[in-house]
């Protein structure tokens, strides 16, 4: 199994070039970072966390920027998103970040996206909370016809554009690995039919991870690989992800200053050493 990091990068914490060189000095295989535009003042949808929002939430960089910068300090580091709020997106000028993001990093990303939880954030962007799941399943297809074709065109309900060029495609092909977060069984169907990858939850019982392999088997989707997103630094939690045969486990790693964020991946690497 394979050890990576999800955080939130922000403006009064590690840079991202240097906790990109960090995690791959480390031997960690890849950096997944959260997205949020902005967080509404007038917000009332409630913090799926409890309590009050962490005040990353109101402080993180671009996803896009801030791998970029990783990407320019590394040269094998998987560059994630988890997730990015595809809903919230232009689907034509994320097409062209994330292409770019590829070429620039030698074919190194992992597109995770899901709908989000933030209402007011997403409203403000224009988008129907009622229908965002509807609208991301038309955004990957329309990402994938971008990524893939010359001359893409995509005609749905909620994505329409007529023929385009767009450069550049990515590296890696047919395109850039999508992995669906989410847990649902919107989320999962999602997945069976758009995913190239899954992006679960720490919380997600062993059961279940089984569970949607099998369902996935059933389908023909029997090598759709698994990405643990923010999982506890806890050697048993760990282990009984291995058992599962997830291929990744990606630590939550705090949002901390330089030195301090050090000393946490010393920490998560040797934990992670002992389940190689």
């Amino acid at each position: 199994m394979d050890f990576g990091i999800s955080t939130f990068v922000t403006d009064d914490a590690i840079r991202p070039d240097v906790l990109g060189e960090a995690l791959e000095e480390r031997g960690f295989d890849s950096l997944f970072l959260a997205e949020h535009s902005h967080i509404p003042a007038s917000r009332e949808t409630p913090y799926p966390g409890g309590g009050e929002l962490p005040r990353v939430y109101y402080r993180t960089l671009d996803p896009f920027l801030a791998l970029t910068a990783a990407a320019a300090r590394t040269s094998d580091l998987v560059l994630g998103t988890g997730i990015a709020l595809l809903v919230q997106r232009d689907v034509i000028h994320t097409a062209k970040e994330v292409a770019s993001l590829d070429l620039i990093s030698r074919g190194r990303v992992a597109f995770g996206v899901g709908v989000g939880w933030n209402r007011e954030e997403m409203a403000n962007h224009g988008t129907d909370p009622a229908t965002r799941g509807a609208l991301m399943d038309e955004q990957i297809e329309a990402l994938k016809a971008i990524w893939t074709t010359e001359e893409a065109e995509y005609h749905g309900k909620h994505v329409d554009f007529d023929p385009i060029f767009s450069w550049p495609k990515p590296v890696q092909q047919p395109h850039v690995p999508v992995y669906i977060g989410g847990e649902s069984p919107a989320a999962l169907r999602r997945l069976a039919k758009h995913g190239d990858g899954w992006l679960p939850r720490s919380s997600t019982p062993i059961d279940e991870i089984r569970r949607v392999r099998e369902w996935l088997a059933e389908q023909g989707r029997d090598h759709v690989p698994f990405t643990v997103f923010g999982g506890a630094a806890d050697a048993d939690v760990v282990k009984r992800f291995a058992e599962a045969g997830v291929e990744r486990y990606t630590f939550m790693l705090p949002t901390m200053p330089e030195a301090e964020t050090l000393t946490a991946l010393d920490d998560l690497a040797r934990l992670a050493a002992g389940h190689r």
